[in-house]
């Protein structure tokens, strides 16, 4: 699976918007964008299902309960 940081400066370049253009039609500060871009790991949920809802994703809250689950089925 693609890093976040990866998939949406590789979606915002591939329909040649700045990231200022980009955080404009995403509602959302510029900072927004580049803290995704840049792989901060501190950021407002909300705002980064904005960004991801400009190319038909959001990000689904996890457990802790599941993660574990899930880190327990890898072969």
């Amino acid at each position: 699976m693609k890093p976040i940081a990866e998939f949406v400066k590789e979606r915002r370049k591939k329909v040649n918007l700045t990231q200022e253009e980009f955080a404009q039609r995403a509602g959302v500060a510029l900072t927004v964008i580049r803290k995704i871009e840049q792989g901060k790991t501190n950021l407002n949920m909300d705002k980064v299902n904005l960004v991801l809802s400009m190319f038909g994703h959001e990000l689904a809250a996890v457990s802790s309960k599941e993660l574990h689950n899930t880190s327990n089925n890898k072969p």
